[in-house]
Order: C-alpha cells, then structure tokens, then sequence
C-alpha cells in the first residue's frame, strides 16, 4: 500500500485524532474555568461534564474504526513527518486502549471532585479532610497502571504519561546528580560572609501587583489577543496555540515571587502559542512532552528573568508599578538569593528547588508502591523537608498540602519540573551561541531573537521529534544535566563571592 494509492486510512485517522484532542482541549478549558472563575457549587455538574469529556475522547481514541485506520496507515508509504504523528498515534492509542473507559470517567470526575477538598483542606490546614480522596486517587492510578502494563513499575507507567521519551531512569540519574551536586554549594552559599540586598520591606497591594504582572507580560511580548492573565490558588497555564492562559498568585510581602511566577507562565504560554497553527489537533501541533515544556517555562523564569542583565531595564516596571525606588543590581540579588528555609515549592530559589523535587519523587514513589501510607504523609513530608532543607512546616497548608498536583490525580509529574530546568541550561547554552549579543538584547528589553531561536529549535516541530532527538538537534549533545550544574555553580559562586 502506498500513501497515494490509500490515502484515505492516512487521511481518516487524522480527521479522528483531531476530534479527539478537540474534545480534550474543550475539557482543559472546563478545568482553567473551575480553577478560577467557577462558583463553588459548581463542582458536581462540573465532574460529569469533565467525566463525558473523557469518556468521549477516549471512545475516538479506542474505537475499532480508528484502530483500522492506524492499522492502514502504518503500512502506508509515509512521509518523515506523517510518520512522526502515526508514531505518536500509535502510542497514545496502545496506552488507551488498555484502559476501560469506566475508569477513565471514573478518574476524571474523581479529580473534579478533589479540587474543591484540596482546596477546603489547605485553607483549613487539614490533611485528613483531603487524605480519603487522595487514597481514592491512589487505588486509580495503579488500576490505570496496571491496565497499561501490569509487569512495569507503576510509577514508571505513570511517569510516562508526562514524559514518554526519557526513562524513569534518566529522571532518577538527573536527580542524583542534582542532589549530589547542590547540597555542597547549598551548604557553601549558607555558609558564605554575602550580604545581598533584601529590597522590598514594605506591603504590595494585590492590585499593584497585577499591574505589575500586565506590565511584565506586555513587556515580555505576551499577545493579549490570544491569551489572558488572571489569579488562581495554585499558579498554572493552559490552553492552545489560539489561546494560551496564564494565571499567577500574589504575596503582599513578596513581590518577587510573583514576578517569578508570571514569567514561569509566561514561558509555558509563549511555548504553546509557538507551536504550529497549521497542525492545531495533531500530534505535530502539540508539545514534545513535560520536559520540554518545562524547559521552557524554567528558561524565561531563570535564565532570562532571574538575569542581571533583564533585570537591569525591567527594574523601572517594578519601581512604577509598586512605587519602589531599587537598582537592578538589587532586585538581581532578591532575585538569586537561597534560602533553604523556604517551605514553598513555587517560591523556592533556582537551586533548593530540586531538594522539593526529590522530597515529592521519594514520596509519590512510596505511596503508590503502598510503602507509605496516605496517614503519614505529613510527618514524611515533614521529615524529608528538614533533612533535605533543613526546616520543618508548621502547619500542612505549608506542607504536604501545598501542590495542585495530587487533586488533579498527577502522581509522576515532578520529576519532568527538574528534568526541564536541566535542559533549560542546555537550550540556554546554545541560543547564547547562536545568538550575537543575546545579554545586551535581554538589557534591552529585545527578546525577539530569543523567541524566534526557540520557535525554529523547539516550538515548531511540536512532538515530532522524540525528547532527545529535539535536543540534539537544538544543541548538538544529547540531554544532560551538565550545563545545569556548571551554570548553577558559577552563578551563584559569583553572586555569593566564594
């Protein structure tokens, strides 16, 4: 069979692929609604209608029809790019079709159902309020698993699900590396005689501070007309290459946090509205996976918006707009300093971060393997916290109970947040060589260029490439946490004058 003489199986289980991620994309607008604007007691009809969603894509996806048809095309004489979406197809198609729609349904109005709990729990400091639902979501995901593929590890089937290029593996080296690597400069950074400025000793009006985040996204070159901002309990972005949102939270004693956030969100955005238009509803218009999509978020937050050079002129935005009177050279430094006493995941500085990943890793792991039990989590929790960081939460709200991400049924997420910010440095690395003069265009608040090296290297090519075909091809090495490490190191030795 050749693509000319049969284009019609080709032809066909794109037209079906397309409804199916149409419909997912129809019930990721359902989920942005219901984490920010959704009254309430809107939750149960929400649930079913999330529940329908899922079960409708998941229908297409499973359908005989549509297994007929990838049957056909993967005979087909395919060009290189049909065969990257065929091959993306195929995949997402044996996962499926494992997996009974009641429990796909049942997983999806489950999660629905937890984020109001989640929510309840951390505002009243509660963890057995939302434990019973975690466990509930527990039992669900390693029914899922073991549907996919009862021999595996259940972690590494779910983790799969975010990252389905790289082993578990790479992910367990990369934070063995991590940790290996930063707790010596962590201890050395505390130890250091620095003393770098602590700016903003004042109160920041919530307004103001959205001021500020309109402020940053305009600047940054977010379109207005294809994406909005607004505020949610947990900061996230969603959406197509149409409409990609952002949302971020403030700290009316810390600006810098959400400053760090809107740009975190913004490079998810700027990612997902740089993917090819032309493919909306293929696998070659959607994005390579977690890592990358964290690489991206991670680069504008870190490389560029942690820099002293982009910080030098988007000083006078903060200056403006919460009426402060700083240098760039210190909000450099309230920027990049470490704090290892930070309980907050989303708060945390560039390099104790990775220490909350591999606190939730460790954790995720021992609950689904039931070596852990959903009851003592928070001691867990709380334990690792103060042998990795050396502090210990007060309350869970400031714990074990302050990520979105279990309510959402996430377990094998966090790993791609440190996976992703290694190869942030390594796409960094090779846009500052490609690109003359790229610092003094961050001073000058030109991102053009970086933008445009990001969508020829990454965005355009949406999942065509496997992750480290994408990597090799952006920098010309396979994906390492080398450049994260030496980055990190001679940053912050510079900052902290070791």
């Amino acid at each position: 069979m050749s693509a000319d003489d049969s284009p019609d199986a080709y032809d066909s289980l794109l037209e079906r692929y397309k409804r199916a991620t149409y419909i997912g994309d129809a019930a990721g607008v359902l989920s942005w609604d219901q984490e920010v604007v959704m009254p309430e007691g809107g939750t149960p009809a929400r649930s079913k209608q999330t529940s329908a969603l899922s079960g409708a894509r998941h229908d297409i996806l499973t359908s005989d029809e549509f297994e007929a048809d990838l049957n056909a095309a993967e005979d087909a004489a395919l060009s290189d790019e049909q065969a990257a979406v065929v091959r993306e197809i195929r995949r997402e198609f044996d996962r499926a079709a494992k997996v009974p729609k009641s429990l796909v349904e049942r997983i999806s109005e489950e999660t629905s159902n937890a984020l109001p709990i989640w929510k309840e729990a951390k505002a009243e400091d509660d963890w057995e309020t939302f434990a019973p639902q975690v466990e509930t979501l527990l039992e669900l995901k390693r029914e899922y698993a073991n549907h996919i593929d009862p021999e595996a590890d259940t972690y590494e089937v779910l983790f799969a699900d975010y990252e389905p290029w790289l082993d578990l593996s790479v992910a367990e080296d990369v934070l063995e590396q991590l940790r290996d690597a930063l707790r010596p400069l962590i201890d050395d950074l505390n130890e250091a005689d620095a003393d770098l400025a602590t700016p903003f000793d004042g109160t920041y009006s919530d307004d103001d501070q959205f001021s500020l985040a309109e402020s940053t996204l305009e600047y940054l070159g977010y379109p207005d007309d294809h994406g909005r901002l607004d505020t949610a309990p947990h900061p996230f972005s969603s959406g197509t290459q149409f409409d990609a949102r952002v949302t971020t939270r403030f700290d009316n004693e810390d600006p810098v946090g959400s400053i760090g956030s809107v740009i975190h969100e913004f490079g998810h955005a700027t990612y997902t509205l740089g993917l090819p238009r032309e493919e909306y509803g293929t696998p070659l218009g959607q994005n390579r996976g977690l890592t990358v999509h964290e690489s991206q978020s991670r680069l504008w937050e870190n490389h560029v918006g942690r820099s002293a050079s982009f910080l030098s002129n988007y000083v006078d935005l903060v200056n403006d707009d919460l009426g402060t009177d700083i240098s760039g050279q210190e909000l450099y430094e309230a920027a990049n300093q470490v704090y290892p006493d930070n309980l907050i995941r989303v708060e945390a500085d560039e390099l104790t971060y990775h220490m909350h990943i591999i606190l939730r890793f460790e954790i995720e792991r021992d609950l689904l393997s039931g070596e852990l039990d959903v009851a003592d989590v928070p001691e867990v929790w709380n334990a690792k916290m103060e042998e990795y960081l050396g502090v210990t939460p007060d309350t869970d709200a400031e714990g074990c109970l302050q990520d979105i991400h279990w309510a959402h049924g996430s377990f094998g997420y966090f790993p791609t947040y440190s996976l992703g910010s290694v190869l942030a440095a390594q796409l960094f690395d090779a846009a500052e060589s490609d690109i003359e003069g790229l610092d003094s265009q961050l001073a000058d608040g030109e991102f053009d260029a970086l933008h445009e090296w990001l969508t020829e290297e990454v965005h355009q090519h949406g999942a065509r490439y496997t992750t480290n075909e994408l990597v090799k091809r952006a920098t010309g090495e396979e994906f390492s946490a080398d450049a994260f490490i030496e980055y990190a190191d001679a940053k912050f030795s510079d900052l902290y004058d070791l």
